[in-house]
């Protein structure tokens, strides 16, 4: 693999993990949403990563080149039906239904796309380095 490959794929990571954060911070900010109705209640949506395989020669196996995201896929959880009849949002019966969106698995999960971005920007910087290192190796 290049350095030039390297750069390929930890920007691959980096934009996959971007939409990662973007997807977690979506569901922190609907944590809390209320609905009259359960089926007008807010899906926690979940990031899908899928590998991109460089093309192999035949014979050979196909080697890891970058990463995609696949889908966003959205959770199928059965919304919180909450007693609350002096909420705007409640309805006939006094119920509100809000998301099953655990923040503390969402924040996790932020910590660990936060980190993974980090690291493939430090793969990128390394890289650089490696390759202004090479070129200032003739002087």
């Amino acid at each position: 693999m290049s350095l030039f490959n390297t750069f390929k794929s930890a920007g691959s990571a980096m934009q996959a993990q971007s939409q990662r954060l973007n997807t977690v911070a979506s569901n922190l900010a609907n944590a809390e949403t209320a609905a009259t109705k359960s089926d007008d209640v807010y899906k926690a949506r979940k990031v899908v990563f899928e590998a991109e395989l460089e093309k192999a020669l035949p014979g050979s196996a196909a080697m890891a080149q970058g990463v995609n995201v696949k889908e966003v896929v959205t959770s199928d959880a059965q919304p919180r039906k909450i007693y609350d009849p002096k909420h705007p949002m409640a309805d006939e019966q006094g119920y509100v239904y809000m998301p099953d969106i655990n923040a503390v698995e969402e924040m996790v999960d932020m910590m660990a796309a936060s980190r993974s971005y980090q690291t493939n920007a430090e793969v990128m910087n390394t890289a650089k380095q490696l390759m202004l290192k090479t070129l200032n190796m003739g002087q």
